[in-house]
Formats: C-alpha cells, structure tokens, sequence
C-alpha cells in the first residue's frame, strides 16, 4: 500500500457574496476532486489546538501527526532546519519577512503594512535586500540569513520568545500597535526601511510596478525544535516535496526526504505537473511508502485577497496535481491510499489564517466507497455529523490513514 497527502495550504473558506454564497473550494471546477468524493470519506477535523494561534505550522504538525502541544517550539526554529542552520540550545530563530510598508508617513510607527510578501518577490533580489541588512544590522548576537522569495531567517543568541505578530494578520493596519515590544528588534525593523526602501533592488521593482520589499518584519519566535523520526513513529520511508522552508523544516526535523522540484516556487504558477510527477517516481520507482505533497498557493491567494486567483490555485491543485497522481498510480495497478485536505482555512473575508474545522477526503484504491458527500466545507459538515467523522484532535488523523 502506497500513502499520498495532497495538501492545499489554506484551501478552505468561508461563503463569499459574490460566489452566490458558495466558497471557492464549492465555486472552483474540480472534476476529479468531484470524482473522488463520490468514492471516500470526507469528513472533518481540527488541526489547531484550542488555545494555540491558528498557523501552517502548528497545522501541519498536525496533520502529519505530531501533536502540537507537545513538539511545537516555534515556526522559525523548524525553517531554520530547512535553510541548514544548526541552532544552539540558547538560540531563539526569528522569521523575518522582507515586507512592503507604506511611504508617505515621517514616523516608522505610523507606516501601514501593504503587503506581506512584498509581491512575492524573488529569492534573488530578496537575498541582494537581506545582504544589506546584513552589513549594516548583523552582529555576534543577531545573525540574518537568506530563506526563499520573502521568508528569512534572524537568529538572536542568548534571546528570548517574545511576542510577535505576523504581518499577514494586520495587512492595511498602521503598524504602531503591533511592532515589537523588545527595544533592539523594534530598532532593526526601523533602521531596515532606512537601509532597504532606496535599494536598487527596490528603485527597479518601483520602475517596473512592483511592491517594493522595504522593510523587515520579524514574526514567529521559537526554540531548537526536536521532532520523532516519521519512519520510526509510522513504519513508513516518507518524503516531503514542497516549496517553502517551514515544510521542508518539518521533514528535516521529522527524517523525511526532501524532494526538490524544478521550478517549485510557493507561488501561484508554481510547477504543479513536476511536483505530481515526483511524487509518482517517489512512490512507484524509489521505495517510498509515503509522500506529502505541499501547495502554497491557495493560502497565499487567501492573503492577497484574491477570489479569483484563490479558485485558480484550487482548480490547478485539482487538474494538475491530484489528477496525475490518481491517473498514474491506477495505471500503476499499486494499491493505495489519497488524503486530500487542507492544514487550516484562509478566508478571503480575513486574509488571514482561522482555527475552525477543515474538511478532508480519504480515498482507498482498495474500497468500494460511495459516497453521497462533495469535498466542499458545508458537505464535511454533514459527513461529520452523520458519520462520526470528525477528529476533533488534529493529530490523530495520520495514524488512522496509515494504519486504518
């Protein structure tokens, strides 16, 4: 039996008004999801502990199997993992987004946060940004270092987890209220606009239309993580292929394989056919028992605000994902297993991330399912209540796709 989770980062939602009051994931032409459905479970489940901030950390944690309350240290320790830095115990990692803020305001506090990911820049010029932070702002005690498009990486030796707010959760607010209560990272983020918003890098992406990354924005605060081997926990050789370094920190962590995929991006046109195709070699050709499959792009279209580009994302996860791997490991004749699910919701109406149940769909090549249930939120609902299918602890859903 071969396992595949196909995951869209931030796939669920709420109804929109001009949806005819349906949710993208109900709006969005999806014929194979639609397909699907007809022969799985589709039910619930909760990836956020109550009490815990709503997150694809924390979320994905979660879905992988790992309770949050007990491995969760922080976001930036287990990205730390990914970009290759070895935290000491007295390390705390920091995410430090390179950000577009607005302009015209004389004073830093009274500049609104625009844009979270600073129009998803490249990970070429964010690095040219980041080196002079670098020079300016790097010290024996606070290291910066080069992540992917706009997610970096501070380490604070000898630091403290402070509270800090991440910039998708106060996009269009002034940022007085929400700047960092500790006097040196408040400093940093102040003197980085200094240093960045006249940066060549930034004068050219203003000549060409572009968001400008013009500021640092730290977030995400945490300490040396330490996560049970996946293979060990699960009797599976398992592999992540994903775009972002918080996935990949979680399987570096967890002794998963990283799968790189060409043109793998995080974005919405990221290389959806070459992350379905590694998954299948994976699977069929390599020895793997387990693959997750790791999309961004509904999440970040969720912050953007973006109906339409939201639906996009989850018709291309629909198309050019689930479709080639349902297609090619039938042809395949290997018997196996497909979660499809979402980690947490993203509403449109928020551009945020929210802690309310999401729905998922498990599909057994091996079962004669029928099912009367869609994969769309208020149809979960329904399976939920009159099937008993809701995991009300997050965590425990991997072991029942695995071992079930």
């Amino acid at each position: 039996m071969k396992y595949v989770v196909v995951l869209g980062d931030g796939m669920a939602d709420r109804p929109i008004e001009s949806l005819g009051g349906k949710t993208p994931l109900e709006y969005a032409d999806t014929p194979v999801m639609d397909m699907l459905s007809g022969m799985s479970e589709v039910g619930l489940v909760a990836t956020i502990p109550e009490g815990m901030k709503p997150g694809s950390d924390t979320a994905n944690l979660a879905v992988l199997g790992y309770d949050p309350k007990k491995y969760y240290t922080g976001r930036s320790p287990l990205e730390a993992l990914s970009i290759g830095v070895c935290m000491e115990p007295d390390d705390i990692a920091i995410r430090c987004n390179v950000v577009t803020v607005s302009e015209e305001e004389s004073e830093y506090k009274d500049k609104v946060i625009i844009d979270h990911s600073a129009g998803e820049i490249t990970t070429e010029e964010a690095a040219e940004l980041i080196k002079a932070v670098q020079n300016e702002l790097q010290d024996d005690i606070y290291k910066y270092y080069v992540g992917t498009s706009y997610r970096h990486l501070t380490i604070w030796k000898g630091g403290m987890v402070v509270e800090l707010t991440p910039p998708h959760d106060i996009l269009g607010k002034v940022i007085g209220e929400y700047l960092p209560e500790d006097d040196k990272l408040r400093e940093f983020m102040e003197r980085s606009y200094d240093i960045l918003n006249n940066h060549p890098i930034n004068i050219e992406r203003e000549k060409n239309g572009l968001n400008k990354a013009n500021s640092l924005w730290f977030w995400g605060a945490g300490t040396k993580p330490a996560l049970d081997s996946f293979e060990e926990k699960y009797n599976k050789k398992a592999a992540m292929i994903s775009a972002v370094d918080l996935l990949k920190g979680i399987a570096i962590g967890a002794n998963m394989t990283n799968i790189i995929v060409e043109g793998a991006d995080g974005t919405l046109h990221t290389n959806y056919e070459g992350k379905a195709e590694a998954a299948v070699n994976a699977l069929l050709s390599d020895g793997y028992d387990f693959v997750y499959i790791h999309v961004e792009a509904p999440d970040e279209m969720g912050h953007q605000g973006s109906v339409e580009n939201k639906i996009k994302a989850i018709e291309y996860l629909d198309s050019k994902v689930i479709k080639n791997v349902y297609e090619k490991l039938v042809a395949s004749g290997e018997e196996f297993r497909m979660l499809v699910m979402p980690d947490h919701a993203t509403p449109i109406c928020v551009r945020t991330h929210t802690s309310e149940p999401i729905p998922y769909m498990l599909y057994d090549s091996t079962l004669c399912t029928i099912s009367e249930y869609m994969y769309i939120e208020k149809d979960a609902v329904k399976s939920a209540s009159a099937n008993d299918n809701m995991f009300a602890e997050g965590y425990k859903l991997m072991d029942y796709f695995l071992n079930n």
